[in-house]
């Protein structure tokens, strides 16, 4: 096995690790309500609370490494991460759970840009998509499984049997980092850490992450505003602050390349877009037209195996056909799957269901896959850290900004007086017509410039 295949292997297993504990948590939601009689709204911050952690250390990724090392760093993260799950486990209250949620975020957000980083720097362009591709594999497979196994858990131990899953794979984790990547040793001369880009990039992102989740309740519209205004304000003083600095605290400068913001875009209005999709359709299948969670949960099938051949795809064919076709196939197919939901009437409506998931499933994976293997094609090798910690801090926003916006939708249609039917069928039809968004920055791509780029490095 090459150096690079165990690195990208620590890297994977780590990416898999932290999906598991992001998706798995959801299963144990009613046994921890009931044990700790803890209403929803506290529920959901045992994944807010992870979320956020990884959110917030993500920008001091590259700042650690540089101080640390690569390696001292991928073992810390995993450290913490260890530790937290058992404090997790452990837990005496929803806020202690909380809390160690929290820390354990820290470690995955750590984790996650620092193994990305140290991956690709050892692949070549024309590689990347190939690689890209097993990265959606993870990411495909974590959350198709996840679920079905905390279930099992759940049923067969207790909710904290769900949160030990990941344990074992941690330790596994931290052997295989400490055996098979090479010692690094600390930057000579290691920036100063810019700690008011820390303070305020930070609280700006808190601040954001409260206001969308808050957007997401009906009942605090005001203040979910509130509060993302104030994070956009803080943000703006940021971006400010970093034009400023020679060496800020990350490199924003970065978002301006051309494939690395269509990419982020690209995140946020087709697998974010759909992550608000999804939780507004299992509502409308099991209280508007009756179907059983246990049904309404197969649709998840077609779904897996056309991002399967999605992801497939864009590993064959991403160096011949460049990420233009592939984007625009995959916007067009996922605006027809939620397009289809709009047609539905009744729970006998299976074949339109089942072609609907289809769809979003294969075009929302060929569009994520082909904007992984774009997004760092002209970052040089000395920036990807930072465009690292900024993809993936723009990986976790969209999946909060999907859930707010689609929610958000829904909740203005049904409390306009629309008969609930027709505002389902409405709220589809809109978030299919997002994807005109990125389909028009996909069509600015200069195609024949990254397929140039890519054959040149083959060769």
């Amino acid at each position: 096995m090459t150096y690079r295949v165990r690195v990208a292997s620590v890297y994977l297993l780590g990416f898999f690790i932290d999906l598991v504990n992001m998706f798995i948590a959801s299963v144990a939601y009613p046994e921890i309500g009931r044990h700790f009689d803890a209403p929803v709204s506290q529920l959901a911050w045992i994944s807010n609370g992870y979320i956020l952690g990884l959110t917030l250390v993500m920008p001091l990724s590259r700042w650690l490494a540089s101080r640390l090392g690569a390696r001292r760093l991928i073992m810390l993260s995993l450290l913490i991460f260890i530790v937290s799950t058992c404090g997790v486990s452990a837990a005496a209250s929803i806020s202690q759970l909380i809390a160690w949620r929290w820390l354990q975020g820290i470690g995955g957000g750590l984790l996650i840009p620092v193994g990305q980083t140290l991956t690709y720097a050892l692949y070549q362009n024309h590689e990347r998509a190939r690689l890209s591709s097993v990265v959606m594999l993870v990411a495909l497979l974590a959350p198709a499984l996840s679920p079905a196994l905390g279930g099992l858990v759940v049923e067969q131990l207790s909710w904290r049997g769900v949160f030990l899953v990941s344990l074992p794979l941690a330790g596994a984790a931290f052997v295989l980092a400490a055996w098979w990547l090479k010692a690094d040793r600390p930057a000579a001369k290691a920036d100063s850490l810019d700690l008011t880009g820390l303070v305020s990039g930070s609280a700006a992102l808190t601040l954001i992450l409260f206001g969308l989740t808050a957007l997401g309740e009906a009942a605090r519209y005001g203040e979910g505003a509130l509060m993302l205004l104030a994070g956009l304000v803080v943000l703006n003083s940021y971006v400010r602050n970093a034009r400023r600095k020679r060496r800020p605290l990350l490199n924003l400068q970065l978002v301006k390349d051309p494939l690395f913001h269509t990419a982020m875009l690209i995140y946020q209005f087709i697998p974010g877009v759909f992550t608000g999709v999804s939780v507004i359709t299992m509502l409308y299948l099991q209280n508007q037209l009756s179907m059983p969670a246990s049904v309404a949960g197969t649709l998840m099938l077609p779904w897996s195996l056309a991002s399967f051949a999605a992801i497939s795809l864009t590993g064959r064919k991403f160096n011949r056909w460049g990420p233009r076709p592939l984007l625009i196939a995959g916007c067009l197919a996922q605006a027809a799957g939620m397009g289809l939901l709009a047609l539905t009437g009744q729970a006998a409506d299976t074949l339109i269901f089942l072609l609907a998931f289809a769809l979003m499933g294969f075009g929302g994976s060929l569009c994520s896959s082909t904007a992984q293997s774009a997004a760092f094609i002209q970052i040089a090798d000395r920036d990807l850290a930072d465009a690292s910690a900024l993809w993936n801090i723009n990986r976790q926003l969209s999946f909060c900004f999907g859930v707010t916006l689609v929610s958000l939708l829904f909740n203005l249609l049904a409390n306009a007086g629309m008969v609930p039917q027709h505002a389902y069928h409405l709220c589809f039809a809109i978030a299919a017509c997002s994807a005109i968004i990125p389909l028009l920055f996909a069509l600015r791509i200069t195609n024949h410039r990254v397929i140039l780029i890519l054959n040149r490095e083959s060769q």
